[in-house]
C-alpha cells in the first residue's frame, strides 16, 4: 500500500507541476498573439493518446508517455520537430514571427510559474504551520555523531556553536544544504575548548550511501535517566524505575542514552547489568535482554526543547520567498560540485523512484505533500535553466544569441541542437531512472 501512496503522490504532485509550468508558456505565448496547437500532460508518442479535446484552435489532452509536459507554439522548433511547417513562409501569429524579447518572455515563463508555486506553496505552509525547530542553545548535551561524524573528527557530546563562523540558531542548520555540500567549517565546544572541524568538499557522496544520520543525528543526545518503564517489560520485571539514572551498564560507564542503546545491543538475549543512581544511592539491577536487543524503556524527550513560531500572512511571505531561494542555490552548488568532480553524479541525481520514496514517503500527510512538491516546483524550475538544447534554458541560450548577433540561428543548426538536447536528456533519464532502482534494490 505505501508503494501505492508514494507513486500517487508523485503521480498528482508532477501533474500539479508540468500543468502549470506548460500553462506559463500557454499564458505568455497568447499574450503575445503567438498560436499554441496544443497543450498536453505528458506526452503523446507517436500520436497516442489518452484523452483530447478541442477548443478554439488549441487541442488539449493526456498522451500515455508521463516524461513531462509539452506546449506545441506554432512556428517554433521544439520537441514536436514539426520540419514542415517551418519550411512554410512565416505567419504573423508564429513564434518566429515574434520579437526576440517576446520569445525570450515565453521561453521563460514556465521556469517563472515553476518559481512563484514555490514561493507560494512555502509561503502558505509557514502562514498555516508556522516554522518548528529546536533552539541550538537549548542543546546541552551535544550532538550525536554517526559514522561519518566521526570520520572528520566529530565526538559524542560535542556542541556545534557556528557553521563557517556564522551562529548557530536552530539544531536543523547542522544537516542543512550548507553544511552537507561541504567545505565547510564547524566551530565545536568540547569539554569546555573550541575546536575547528572541517567537514570535507565530497562529504556528500558518503552522506548519499550512508544517510544523514550517519552524519549527525537529527535528534539531540539525552541523558540516561529513564522516563518510561513498559509494563511486561524484561526492565519492570527487573525493578528499574521511572527517574532512575543508568550510570553503567556492566561495569561499563554510560553518560547518554544511545550509550545504553549501544551497550545493550551488544547483549541481544542474555542479561545485562545495570548500575542507576536511586535518590542518591547506586542500585543493582540484573535485566534480560529481548532478542531484538530491548529492555522496554524510554528516555525523557522533555530534554529536547522545541520550539513552533508563527507568522501573519504578510510575515509569512519573506520567508517562503527565502525557503524558495535557498532550495534554488542549493541546486545550483549541487550541480557545481558534481561539474568540479567533489561530489559524483550517482549521488547527486535522483529521478522519479528516488523522490516517490524519500521526498513525498509512504504516507499522505498533506503537509510533507505540498512542501515536497514545493521543493520539486523549484527543482524543476532550476533544471530547466540549464543550458541543454531541448530545455527552456537551451532556448534561453540561442535568443541571446541571437539578440547578440543582431539575427536568428539557422533552422538546421536548431533542429539539429534539438536533436542533440533530445539525446543528452534521454541519457540523463535513463542514467537517474537506472540509479535510482539500483539505491532501492540495495535499501539506500
Amino acid at each position: 500500500m505505501s508503494g501505492l501512496i508514494m507513486a500517487a503522490q508523485l503521480l498528482l504532485g508532477l501533474s500539479i507541476l508540468v500543468i502549470l509550468h506548460e500553462l506559463g508558456h500557454f499564458l505568455a505565448a497568447r499574450a503575445f498573439g503567438i498560436k499554441v496547437e496544443k497543450f498536453y500532460l505528458f506526452f503523446d508518442a507517436w500520436g497516442v493518446k489518452l484523452f483530447s479535446i478541442k477548443r478554439g484552435d488549441c487541442e488539449y489532452g493526456i498522451g500515455w508517455l508521463p516524461l513531462g509536459g509539452y506546449v506545441k507554439i506554432a512556428g517554433m522548433i521544439d520537441e514536436s520537430m514539426d520540419t514542415e511547417q517551418m519550411a512554410q513562409p512565416a505567419q504573423p501569429w508564429e513564434f518566429r514571427s515574434k520579437p526576440a524579447w517576446q520569445r525570450l518572455i515565453v521561453m521563460l515563463g514556465g521556469v517563472v510559474v515553476n518559481i512563484i508555486v514555490g514561493i507560494l506553496i512555502f509561503w502558505m505552509l509557514t502562514f498555516k504551520y508556522g516554522e518548528t525547530f529546536i533552539p541550538n542553545s537549548s542543546v546541552q548535551n551535544g550532538i550525536n555523531p554517526g559514522s561519518i561524524g566521526k570520520e572528520i573528527g566529530l565526538k559524542k557530546g560535542d556542541r556545534v556553536i557556528a557553521v563557517n563562523g556564522t551562529k548557530v540558531i536552530r539544531f536543523e542548520e547542522l544537516i542543512s544544504p550548507e553544511v552537507l555540500l561541504g567545505n565547510t567549517n564547524l566551530t565545536v565546544v568540547r569539554e569546555g575548548k573550541t575546536l575547528y572541524i572541517k567537514v570535507p568538499d565530497n562529504i556528500l557522496n558518503k552522506v548519499s550511501d550512508l544517510g544523514i544520520e550517519e552524519f549527525i543525528s537529527r535528534t539531540p543526545l539525552l541523558t540516561s535517566t529513564v522516563d518510561t518503564v513498559v509494563a511486561d517489560r524484561p526492565a519492570y520485571a527487573a525493578g528499574l524505575k521511572k527517574g532512575d539514572r543508568i550510570v553503567a551498564v556492566n561495569n561499563t560507564p554510560v553518560k547518554y542514552n544511545v550509550d545504553v542503546a549501544e551497550e545493550v545491543q551488544k547483549l541481544k538475549g542474555k542479561e545485562v547489568a545495570f548500575t542507576v543512581k536511586r535518590g542518591g544511592q547506586d542500585v543493582k539491577l540484573n535485566v534480560p535482554v529481548d532478542t531484538a536487543g530491548t529492555v522496554g524503556i524510554g528516555w525523557n524527550l522533555n530534554e529536547i526543547k522545541i520550539e513552533t513560531v508563527h507568522y501573519g500572512l504578510l510575515q509569512a511571505l519573506p520567508i517562503g520567498i527565502h525557503q524558495a531561494w535557498e532550495q534554488f542555490s542549493t541546486n545550483a552548488k549541487g550541480i557545481g560540485k558534481v561539474l568540479t568532480g567533489s561530489v559524483q553524479a550517482n549521488k547527486a541525481f535522483s529521478g522519479p523512484v528516488e523522490m516517490a520514496r524519500k521526498v513525498y514517503g509512504g504516507e499522505w500527510i498533506w503537509a510533507r505533500f505540498w512542501a515536497a512538491t514545493a521543493f520539486i516546483s523549484i527543482a524543476l524550475a532550476f533544471m530547466n535553466l540549464l543550458p541543454i538544447p531541448a530545455l527552456d534554458g537551451g532556448h534561453v541560450v540561442f535568443l541571446l544569441i541571437e539578440m547578440v548577433k543582431g539575427k536568428p540561428l539557422g533552422d538546421k543548426f536548431m533542429e539539429r541542437a534539438q536533436m542533440v538536447g533530445f539525446v543528452i536528456l534521454l541519457s540523463l533519464m535513463v542514467f537517474v531512472l537506472g540509479n535510482d532502482i539500483f539505491k532501492a534494490f540495495l535499501g539506500k
